[in-house]
């Protein structure tokens, strides 16, 4: 029956709906199964009603049209609903509405009958009357009978009565909290929507549709579904329930309990999830029964899909044939049971394990067998791996022995066993490449003994914390190779039984390679911060320039006109001297910031050092020796040889300095490979090293040796530039500067210069000067924004007898190009505006014959060069010499 019913009965046999079941198959149709509500509704007790007839309940106040269409009903097995007058145990006649409804089984075959009870003694007989045709005070009265009726259905639970002609809705004060209702509107009537008003929105259509069944002639009601409350929570409610037609078989009303099931179905949803989790499925059986309820978890470990009954010859079915069923079969029992079964789907043969209990109610449902299935392939396997490891284990261990030793002796890291007084009992033959020993010749030895002395106070702390013991992890220490070279280990240790299990690794290379990538990051760091100076120097030795031109300029024509005064030349010659040194030290400033043009070409570096060692014996004094060490034949180096040469004097006299009573001067050039370096174009370059055992520098000296304006010297003698523009002049010809000092053993200045190949050709022969004559003849367009300087060339040119015109930025020297028509111009190349190379640009489009002379105290060049043809430059500040021979060689030119 239980498998047949299903979770209909289940729901029926809690709630206060009044249940019974008779077996249709039996003699007198005995009743089988009632719940309480029937008890209480009777006054029997369940063993009382068992086994006993279905009509023990009838009084002779009965009516008889009533008996026959029920009589009639059961012997057709079909469904029926009718009013009897019964009588409970004490004598007492009640009203009871009966609605009977058949359970078939698979073949269709009426198997039992279920009947649900209701008493309506306290609603008067009366015909319905019709809804439209009702007075007012006549349809309060009908809700007042109906409120009343409606407060007595089901006692415990809440219970409902929808008057289908009326259209209203009557509920009991229950009903009314379950649903959220106000209990006096539910008693007087509401609109049926209400029954739907609360319900979840995911449940709402599914039970308008049970509903719409009822309405077109369904007999009984059973639906679970969810309401939200007014506070939002939800609650499950079991609605049952069936109709009541007049004779006609017209449908008067829709009647039924509402019980409360959240609790219920709380437990049932944590049975689910804890069935889920664990992977348990359960099950019930009755015996005698085709079918057996099982739960989704069940199904799922039988690779079925889910749902609440199957047929036992499916669940037998898909079991192992060699395996007893799992329902039933010879010497069933409720004890331990392992089984195998097979996917219907994939064949996966999985091994389950059933437990049970037998449960014996005492009646004709016969013996109910419920228990739970669990997956154990796992545990069966292991079983099976531990038997063949049983079986093999002999063989296994010398198998494992082998791959111990073959994993210690072809280990390429460090593998040792150490006893808790710090000595070597076994050791891996990798220590023999890592340390040039033996195994043999380290067994027995103090791991202390072969450490660098630095790491032996820490190596001894460690070995007495792990003998605590604690493990050692990423541990770094350096050991002595036998040749005295030292290594990198890091170690990881583990502590058992008084040893300390050692595994070692080589990191001697990741340390040189992080100390490299130290020093990289500190070099990278030094070129930004040398950059950033140099486009400092840069513009300042720029804006330096051009007062200087004005300065230099104007005592230059000073020194040339005829003086009254022999004082106002000399007082003209020592402006011009100390303009000279302003101009040297420009010079300094914009090498050092590469913003100095340099001539670069293919420069013979032996020849070139060896024609400047008189030079430097001479300048060095008689207290330095001089030794040059230079390669075989002769090499070329990408170099301005006049800054070269400036550069080796630079770094000579700064060893002599460097070396106050006398010493040692080495010059040497070896020929040098470069792959990783942060400054350098992997490649092949020339090292020139200037090399002294002078007083060397200090950690600090050397980090700021090329910064412009630092010296150790003192007050006067020395501006701080010298190593500046060294670093300056090397990084502009694509080299690189390196120092290397330790105090109290000298100095090696090391400059990486870029091979070249040297050119055979023969120079090119000079330009035949113009006519001066002709030249002085010549219109020259002065362009210049500064004043002072504009105001010099004017004066100078006019002086060599140029005619002039001039004007203050590149606007006004456009307009005056079409207006004078000049022969040359000299411009500016740095102006506001537009600078000197665009408005060169602009006039080369006009004039492409036009000669053009660039005045500039800053080198970047490159958009002069970009005028093409035809341009010169003259290098601010400059004599008058220099602007004669310049303007002349341009216009010769042309």
């Amino acid at each position: 029956m239980q498998s047949l019913c299903g979770t209909l009965l289940d729901s029926l046999a809690h709630s206060g709906q009044a249940v019974a079941v008779t077996d249709h198959r039996a003699a007198g149709q005995p009743l089988i199964f009632v719940n309480a509500a029937f008890e209480q509704l009777t006054g029997y007790r369940r063993d009382e009603l068992l086994e006993r007839d279905w009509r023990l309940l009838r009084s002779a106040e009965a009516d008889p049209a009533a008996l026959a269409l029920l009589e009639a009903a059961v012997a057709e097995a079909r469904p029926v609903t009718v009013e009897l007058r019964h009588a409970r145990k004490n004598g007492e006649i009640f009203r009871n509405r009966l609605h009977l409804t058949p359970i078939c089984d698979e073949t269709g075959a009426a198997v039992f009958l279920l009947s649900m009870h209701a008493d309506v003694t306290a609603r008067p007989d009366r015909q319905e009357p019709d809804p439209r045709r009702e007075a007012p005070h006549e349809q309060q009265g009908v809700a007042n009978e109906h409120a009343r009726r409606a407060r007595t259905v089901a006692r415990a639970a809440g219970g409902w009565e929808w008057d289908v002609p009326g259209r209203r809705l009557y509920a009991d004060a229950r009903f009314a909290e379950l649903y959220g209702l106000a209990a006096d509107a539910a008693a007087d009537g509401l609109s049926t929507s209400a029954f739907f008003a609360p319900v979840h929105p995911a449940d709402r259509m599914r039970l308008r549709i049970a509903v719409a069944g009822i309405m077109h002639g369904a007999d009984i009601f059973a639906k679970d579904y969810r309401i939200i409350n007014p506070d939002g929570s939800v609650r499950w409610v079991a609605a049952r329930g069936g109709t009541r037609r007049g004779a006609d078989h017209e449908l008067l009303s829709f009647e039924g309990i509402l019980t409360d099931i959240t609790d219920q179905k709380r437990v049932e949803e944590q049975l689910r999830i804890v069935q889920t989790a664990g992977g348990v499925g359960t099950f019930e059986h009755v015996s005698g029964f085709g079918t057996v309820s099982v739960s989704d978890q069940f199904c799922r470990l039988l690779g079925l899909h889910p749902c609440e009954a199957l047929p036992v010859r499916t669940v037998n079915g898909v079991v192992h044939p060699d395996d007893p069923p799992l329902i039933g079969g010879q010497g069933d029992d409720s004890s331990y049971r392992e089984f195998r079964v097979i996917h219907p789907e994939n064949g996966e043969v999985r091994w389950l394990a059933r437990r049970g209990e037998h449960r014996d109610e005492g009646h004709a449902l016969g013996v109910r067998f419920i228990g739970a299935i669990y997956d154990v392939t796992a545990a069966k396997e292991a079983q099976e791996k531990l038997r063949q490891f049983a079986e093999t284990l002999e063989a296994r261990v010398r198998e494992r022995t082998r791959e111990r030793d073959r994993v210690w002796n072809n280990s390429r890291d460090l593998l040792a066993v150490i006893g808790e007084d710090g000595i070597l009992r076994s050791v891996s033959p990798s220590w023999t490449g890592f340390l040039g020993y033996r195994p043999d010749e380290l067994a027995g030895r103090r791991v202390l003994d072969l450490l660098h002395p630095d790491d032996v106070a820490i190596a001894r702390a460690a070995l007495q914390m792990d003998a605590r013991p604690q493990n050692l992890s990423d541990f770094e220490l350096r050991f002595l190779h036998r040749d005295g070279t030292t290594r990198w280990t890091s170690w990881h240790t583990s502590h058992e039984d008084g040893l300390v299990f050692a595994y070692g690794r080589d990191i001697t290379l990741e340390k040189a390679r992080a100390e490299d990538l130290r020093r990289a990051e500190e070099q990278l760091r030094q070129a930004q911060k040398m950059e950033a100076i140099g486009q400092l120097t840069g513009g300042i030795a720029h804006d330096f320039n051009n007062l200087l031109q004005a300065v230099y300029g104007n005592l230059d024509l000073i020194r040339r006109k005829p003086q009254d005064s022999t004082r106002v030349g000399r007082w003209a010659e020592n402006g011009l001297q100390a303009a000279e040194r302003g101009v040297k030290l420009t010079a300094q400033l914009l090498a050092f910031s590469r913003a100095q043009r340099l001539e670069l070409r293919p420069v013979a570096i032996s020849a070139l050092l060896r024609d400047m060692e008189d030079m430097l014996t001479r300048t060095l004094g008689p207290m330095v020796r001089v030794r040059l060490d230079l390669l075989e034949g002769e090499q070329g180096v990408f170099a301005d040889p006049t800054q070269l040469e400036m550069a080796v004097l630079n770094l000579a006299i700064n060893a002599r300095d460097a070396m106050p009573d006398g010493g040692n001067l080495r010059i040497e050039t070896r020929l040098r490979t470069v792959v990783h370096d942060l400054e350098l174009v992997p490649g092949d370059y020339l090292e020139l090293r200037v090399i002294d055992d002078g007083i060397g520098m200090s950690p600090e000296v050397k980090a700021r040796a090329f910064d412009p304006f630092f010296t150790t010297k003192d007050v006067g003698k020395g501006t701080g530039l010298g190593l500046s523009q060294v670093y300056g002049m090397v990084r502009q010809a694509g080299g690189a500067t390196r120092i290397q000092s330790t105090p109290g053993l000298g100095t090696v200045v090391t400059l990486l210069l870029c091979l070249a190949e040297l050119a055979s050709a023969a120079p090119p022969q000079g330009e035949q000067a113009g006519d001066g004559a002709a030249a002085r003849a010549a219109t020259v367009l002065v362009v210049d924004d500064d004043p002072d300087v504009r105001c010099f060339l004017v004066n100078s040119l006019a002086t060599l007898g140029y005619l002039v015109v001039e004007a203050k930025d590149g606007q006004a020297a456009l307009q005056a190009l079409d207006e004078v028509n000049p022969d040359l111009m000299l411009v500016d190349f740095a102006m506001p505006g537009m600078n000197g190379a665009q408005v060169a640009s602009i006039v080369r489009k006009r004039r492409p014959d036009l000669p053009i002379v660039f005045a500039s105290g800053y080198a970047d060049t490159a958009e002069i060069d970009a005028v093409g043809m035809g341009t010169a430059v003259l290098r601010k500040p400059f004599k008058i010499e220099e602007l004669e021979a310049a303007v002349a060689s341009a216009l010769a030119r042309v």
